[in-house]
């Protein structure tokens, strides 16, 4: 009986496995090791202007609504997202943002499909949520006007928008009107082919707050909103003579103010051009675009509407960088006083990059691991700008460098600063710089577009506006940085200096892998007949010219110097192939003659010896895994640095070294820049220096405490700079 019952569990086993694995086959999709059910994708289009059958795509994955990149797409991806949208096939589609820009994430890009397929999960792609776009590039279709047979339409296209898109503040006063940015208006959503208000029955600050967050200010403040009903009062008054309007003004504000009260009455007094669009608006004051929040649309004659509100109108605070005048002034010298301890490197504009952190003084940056919305608005509100429009994964804004600080961050969206929210400290496993946060904030509207920056033939010129223009780089505009004012310099050069740009959304970022500098510093004693070539290529010191050739020797502070990509764009030099220089002596081609400077310094910055070297071989000597090498020098190849690898200049080449032979025993640093004259485009030169504190005894030289220039807080720049000196050659 006991043999029996064994043999029966046995077979039921079989049975079972059997079962199992005609089950699994007959599943589309091989169940992966969680088998966790595939998320729900829906569809709409979105967007304005357009017609029920087209519009900007948005696909609503993983709880979230987003859109999808227009690189790479093709008709027969439009083919694939108009049956999922109801419509039997596509007969074109748009991109730049044809429909708008959205909000939110960007799901999916790179999309590459046959046409035939069932999902646009089944077509080719980078992966869900992998994207190197920004909604300027968001997809959009042209479905053909013939509805599938049968089809269910849960997703709702709808006719006329059911959802919020385009906002903007209106100001009322006239003022106002010349003065950018705007910071107070009437709330205004899109509508058809004009505008519409919003009532502001229920409105409160929590509202507001998201307005100022989508329009780029950090903050709201309160409206005077008796003002406001007293004017619409008046307005409705018949008859309201000018003399009543005068009297309301002088009792409801200061006299240089009254002259702002007629528009603000007109705007009242104009009623019957009010079209109101939303009532009943509901916020939490953490969303990131209006269209996020609970509301109610009017529905047919809105002649009627919203009769004991009136439009909703907001103020709003900016931040430093947007604030002018004096106040600027004061705000800026508040902020240098607070030392933030966040900040964004890396982004092509204001408002942008990967988010770096201060901890126990040493710059880091944030893991991107549950990184969202919520998290990315805290920084870009810490910062003085609005509310996110993305949060940004896999190091989108190129890879940093040290520590990796935060993990795992999940804000609220109501807290002041990125280190008030909860997260996790980092292990070396959990997170690799491929994996770094990055922000785009929403920023105020400051009509720099309009003004005075093209790159054209300059044949046309008739006039220069602008000489001896020295930025800094994080100027709003060229009228922002340093010139000659009305002084031109070449009023009447005619057109041969007129200077132009190239602009791109992507650039390189070099920086040096100071450990190894540290690891590989060393003195040699090099005997004159040995650096002839290094003479001719101005690699000694200008002491050597006065030596006694063949004889004597030069002491050399030599290193090796890795330098990395770490941005978004090819390092290449700025020119190409047929003007590099050969040099004879060394047999090689330089494609740029200065690459890097090497300096000594006294700690009180006195340069006491310097080296240089050319680029003679910008190559791709090793990658990350995965990145394959792309340029090599062999053979009058191509030069340049790839995203995600790096040059290795080594210690023991020519040139590769500082003339320290009439640097006197000391304590100095050792300086090294990358491009240091700014000759090919970066995203951050900020990172292009790097320091090393280092002792000097007459034979010996010990090289410690290297680091990229801005690694790390002032006050730790500080004490680096008034280093007092080593003691002895114990180096803690």
């Amino acid at each position: 009986m006991g043999h029996h019952s064994t043999w029966t569990w046995q077979e039921l086993l079989v049975l079972l496995g059997v079962l199992w694995l005609w089950g699994g086959s007959a599943q589309p999709t091989p169940l992966g090791p969680t088998r966790s059910p595939a998320p729900q994708l829906k569809f709409r289009l979105a967007g304005y202007p357009r017609k029920h059958n087209e519009g900007r795509v948005e696909v609503f994955y993983n709880d979230e609504w987003g859109t999808i990149c227009d690189d790479d797409f093709t008709l027969a991806n439009a083919h694939v997202l108009c049956r999922h949208l109801g419509f039997v096939a596509a007969t074109g589609w748009a991109h730049s943002a044809k429909y708008g820009k959205g909000v939110g994430r960007i799901w999916l890009d790179n999309v590459n499909c046959a046409g035939g397929e069932k999902s646009i999960g089944d077509c080719k792609h980078r992966g869900w949520g992998n994207s190197d776009c920004s909604h300027e590039e968001d997809a959009g279709v042209i479905c053909k006007d013939e509805r599938i047979p049968g089809f269910k339409d849960s997703n709702v296209i709808e006719t006329e928008q059911s959802h919020v898109e385009e906002v903007r503040l209106r100001p009322v006063v006239s003022g106002a009107r010349r003065r950018l940015p705007v910071t107070e208006g009437i709330v205004e959503v899109r509508y058809k082919d004009g505008w519409a208000q919003i009532c502001d029955e229920g409105w409160d600050t929590k509202n507001s707050r998201v307005i100022c967050g989508m329009m780029g200010f950090p903050a709201e403040k309160k409206v005077n909103r008796n003002f406001y009903k007293r004017l619409k009062r008046a307005a409705r008054t018949k008859g309201q003579s000018p003399r009543l309007g005068s009297r309301l003004a002088s009792k409801s504000q200061p006299k240089k103010r009254r002259e702002d009260v007629g528009s603000r009455k007109r705007l009242f007094a104009e009623r019957q051009q009010l079209n109101y669009r939303l009532h009943s608006v509901s916020c939490t004051g953490t969303e990131v675009h209006l269209s996020m929040c609970t509301f109610q649309f009017y529905q047919g004659n809105t002649s009627t509407a919203c009769g004991a509100g009136m439009p909703a109108v907001v103020s709003c605070l900016p931040g430093p960088l947007f604030t002018s005048g004096s106040t600027h002034k004061k705000k800026q010298r508040q902020q240098q006083q607070g030392q933030l301890r966040i900040r964004l490197k890396g982004g092509a504009k204001a408002g942008e990059g990967r988010v770096e952190v201060l901890k126990s003084s040493e710059w880091g940056t944030v893991c991107d691991d549950r990184w969202n919305l919520l998290s990315a608005s805290v920084v870009c509100r810490e910062l003085g700008f609005g509310s996110a429009k993305e949060a940004l994964t896999g190091a989108r804004m190129g890879q940093g460098t040290g520590p990796i600080h935060l993990n795992e961050v999940q804000c609220l969206g109501t807290e002041k600063s990125l280190w008030s929210c909860p997260f996790k400290n980092i292990t070396q496993e959990d997170c690799k710089h491929t994996e770094d946060a990055a922000v785009r904030c929403n920023i105020p509207y400051m009509g720099y577009e309009n003004l005075e920056t093209w790159y054209w033939d300059a044949s046309n010129v008739t006039e220069m506006v602008l000489s001896g223009v020295k930025c800094a780089g994080h100027e709003m505009s060229l009228s922002h940085c340093q010139h000659h004012g009305s002084s031109l310099n070449c009023r009447n050069t005619g057109t041969r200096f007129a200077a132009g740009v190239i602009c791109s959304e992507t650039a390189s970022d070099l920086l040096l892998h100071a450990p190894l500098v540290q690891e590989t510093a060393y003195i040699e004693d090099r005997p004159l007949h040995m650096l002839y070539c290094a003479a001719e290529e101005n690699c000694l010191s200008s002491s050597a010219r006065l030596a006694n050739w063949p004889y004597g020797h030069r002491r050399l502070l030599r290193f090796s110097s890795q330098i990395h990509n770490n941005g978004r764009a090819d390092f290449r030099p700025k020119a190409g192939r047929h003007s590099w220089v050969w040099h004879e002596c060394h047999r090689h081609y330089h494609s740029m003659d200065i690459f890097t400077h090497y300096d000594i310094l006294t700690p009180n910055g006195t340069k006491v010896a310097e080296g240089h070297k050319a680029s003679f071989c910008l190559e791709d000597t090793e990658c990350e895994e995965d990145v394959a090498k792309r340029y090599e020098c062999a053979n009058f190849g191509e030069q340049g640095i790839t995203v995600g690898c790096w040059d290795l200049y080594r210690h023991d080449i020519d040139c590769q070294w500082i003339d320290i032979t009439d640097v006197k025993p000391g304590n100095y640093i050792l300086q090294v820049v990358i491009n240091p004259n700014f000759e090919v485009a970066e995203s951050d030169f900020t990172n292009n220096a790097m320091k090393c504190n280092c002792k000097y005894d007459g034979h010996r030289i010990w090289v410690h405490s290297c680091h990229i220039g801005d690694a790390l807080s002032e006050e730790a720049s500080k004490r680096f700079e008034q280093y007092p000196g080593q003691l002895n050659n114990q180096i803690s």
